[in-house]
């Protein structure tokens, strides 16, 4: 499947098959993150409403978890914006062929619908 294309975006951009599995793989991950973080916060509500000296204080730590999580995510979404960019400018140089108009600025060159 190396080499692959898809052509999704309705504009004519292609789009490389790896670049489509790191999106799937890193939007999996962020689920998983998402998933857990909601599992947290369940049980610092329970542990809150309980309010056991015990449960507050296992609170602390739960919510450095939390906090760590939701870096994770931000690190991740920061990491797919910037793949999809890359992937996205690489796609605009390929699609103006390097072609230069008089004011020295690359130019855009129509797709035409096959």
């Amino acid at each position: 499947m190396e080499g692959d294309t898809f052509s999704g975006f309705g504009n004519g951009t292609q789009v490389d098959n790896k670049v489509l599995q790191t999106f799937h793989k890193n939007f999996g991950q962020v689920q998983n993150i998402l998933d857990q973080n909601r599992l947290l916060i369940n049980e610092i509500n329970q542990n809150h409403e309980s309010k056991m000296p015990d449960n507050l204080s296992r609170n602390v730590g739960l919510i450095r978890e939390l906090n760590n999580n939701i870096r994770r995510v931000v690190d991740l979404y920061a990491d797919l914006s910037s793949s999809f960019t890359k992937s996205m400018e690489a796609s605009s140089e390929g699609d103006s062929a390097g072609t230069l108009r008089s004011d020295g600025k690359a130019g855009q060159k129509r797709i035409r619908p096959g």
